[in-house]
């Protein structure tokens, strides 16, 4: 069983645009797989709840569906979140994420990376960078 770790942006973008996660991973992906959440994620969601605004009430909203979903939470002790999600990207665990400068390091480590299109579903972006 693979697992899917996507990232907090992907998410806030996720409930942004109503895309149900699980729903909308099903219908890509042909094989067994789990969804987690690293840690890090949560902790930036909660800053990003602090702040408040529309970003906020996002954010909150975000962490809501992660608890009624009853995703897993991998613990990753110190370290930045995007540097973590690198080296967690393997044939076993695909990340999701919206940031180029992340699909980019992934990419040049030969990982696919699941993306965001159109705002309304997602697509496996499995083109591979030269080393």
């Amino acid at each position: 069983m693979k697992q899917i770790i996507p990232d907090t942006n992907f998410l806030i973008e996720c409930t942004k645009n109503r895309i149900d996660l699980l729903d909308e991973l099903t219908r890509i992906l042909d094989f067994k797989f789990e969804v987690k959440i690293i840690d890090k994620t949560i902790e930036e969601l909660d800053k990003i709840i602090q702040k408040g605004g529309k970003q906020g009430k996002t954010a909150k909203l975000t962490k809501t569906i992660i608890k009624a979903k009853k995703l897993k939470t991998i613990k990753t002790g110190k370290g930045y979140a995007d540097n973590i999600l690198l080296q967690k990207a393997n044939k076993n665990t695909i990340i999701a994420t919206q940031d180029k400068e992340l699909k980019k390091r992934i990419r040049k480590k030969g990982m696919p990376v699941i993306i965001i299109r159109q705002k309304k579903y997602f697509k496996i972006d499995k083109q591979v960078l030269e080393k």
